[in-house]
């Protein structure tokens, strides 16, 4: 059965489009994007998994294609006006990727910040004790790319697939795995009360075990009585470029730093463990752990400037990717750029984005606030990073609102030898190579 993916070039479709494949599937897709001449980073990979790309024009579709795959199942995109012109399936990729889950023995990783670096840390374990885990992920896991692949889904020999799970489109209530995880619980998408009953009814959907945070009073009111808590630990250090802490007399040092990384490690091990992989195999993965596309990555350095590029995007991990930055140059400053990636999400997290950075930035460090990422549409473009800026003033931040194409000669301006120059933002697929642009204006 050709299962046919409108949207392929996404990071959840081709995700899930790259994993089917490599379970033997028959996969097509299309995407917009390829069509105007974009994504062709991943266009290769997705060919080369043996996927046949089509125009977005509806010529994909044929009697011999007998599913369609979407993101917009109620929408007027060729493909699905074409597939109900010929009686062709469409579904939703959450319904995919649940039947992938029931089909295996499911670990979900859901929470609003750390899913894809904590999915990339609990297949890693998997993979350590001999498991041969499948993963399907919202981001390329570098272990992967190292190999050759696209990096956001394996599919293995073994049972266990460890995937994603996302909250902010309500399709997390689709999965019932064999174990969930729930990270934490901030105000991003949606309101807490909703995000709330979302994370409820997805944990009576959790077939065995419940993971959570000891710390967050919500998540553990959610797991109940027989959910299993990370969050404790002996001697935690965190370093210039790595933590180390002690779990139930098991060292573990992960080689990158912020307090975050702990906790995403506590986590990744205990759900690990909740799948038959000792602490001490975990310990050895995670000793190795290559980390995930723009997520903390370093881009290079130059004149002793170095450029990291972050997916942060909400309030939450804003704040610790700024103090996980501050780690890596303990003696110089963070020039922090951000890039929101919407006008919706920065009204709805106006007033905590201006909270997070007051509490997370020095005097010493500069933030940069460029101009809102616009997918185009009808969105109400009356709320500007200008807005954000205006938030800041008057409390003592070192605070600009250059162009995008006028940030990195500032950027590069305002640093000096010891500094971090650090990009962050999400949906924008030019990020990454605005980031090397960064490093290119140092030189």
């Amino acid at each position: 059965m050709r299962r046919h993916f409108a949207g392929v070039g996404g990071s959840g479709m081709s995700a899930l489009a790259l994993y089917l494949a490599e379970r033997g599937h028959e996969v097509s897709g299309s995407d917009r994007l390829f069509d105007q001449g974009g994504g062709q980073e991943i266009r290769p990979y997705l060919e080369r998994a043996g996927i046949r790309i089509f125009p977005q024009d509806g010529s994909g579709l044929d009697r011999n294609c007998q599913l369609v795959v979407s993101t917009a199942i109620e929408g007027d995109t060729p493909e699905v006006v074409r597939a109900r012109e010929l009686g062709i399936g469409i579904l939703h990729r959450s319904e995919i990727l649940a039947e992938a889950c029931r089909q295996g023995r499911g670990i979900a990783i859901s929470g609003t910040s750390g899913k894809s670096t904590v999915t990339a840390m609990v297949y890693a374990c998997l993979r350590e004790a001999g498991l041969a885990p499948s993963v399907v992920s919202g981001a390329p896991l570098l272990e992967l790319r190292a190999q050759g692949l696209w990096g956001n889904a394996c599919g293995g020999k073994g049972d266990w697939v460890v995937f994603e799970a996302d909250e902010s489109d309500g399709t997390l209530v689709r999965y019932h795995p064999e174990i969930g995880l729930l990270l934490n619980l901030d105000r991003d998408h949606k309101e807490t009360a909703e995000l709330e009953e979302i994370f409820r009814t997805f944990r009576k959907q959790v077939s065995g075990a419940f993971v959570t945070h000891a710390h967050r009073p919500e998540c553990v009111a959610i797991a109940g009585p027989e959910g299993l808590l990370f969050g404790e630990c002996q001697d935690a250090s965190l370093n210039r470029n790595s933590v180390s802490f002690t779990l139930e007399g098991t060292e573990f040092v992960v080689p990158f730093p912020g307090a975050h990384m702990i906790e995403n490690a506590l986590a990744a091990a205990v759900t690990a463990r909740a799948a038959g992989v000792p602490l001490a195999t975990s310990a050895r993965a995670l000793a190795k752990f290559a980390g995930v596309h723009r997520r903390h990555e370093r881009i290079g350095a130059a004149n002793g400037i170095t450029v990291f590029d972050d997916f942060a995007h909400n309030p939450a991990k804003v704040a610790a990717a700024l103090r996980a930055f501050q780690a890596t140059a303990p003696d110089g400053r963070v020039v922090a750029l951000f890039q929101p990636h919407g006008y919706g999400p920065l009204r709805f997290l106006l007033q905590d984005f201006a909270q997070s950075f007051r509490e997370a930035l020095r005097p010493q460090d500069a933030l940069l606030i460029l101009p809102v990422y616009d997918a185009g549409g009808t969105a109400d473009r009356s709320i500007t990073s200008q807005d954000l800026a205006r938030l800041l003033e008057g409390c003592g931040l070192q605070i600009h609102v250059p162009s995008r194409a006028d940030a990195p000669v500032l950027a590069a301006s305002l640093a000096r030898p010891g500094d971090v120059i650090a990009s962050m933002g999400a949906r924008d697929p030019g990020l990454p190579a605005f980031a090397q642009g960064l490093l290119a204006a140092l030189g």
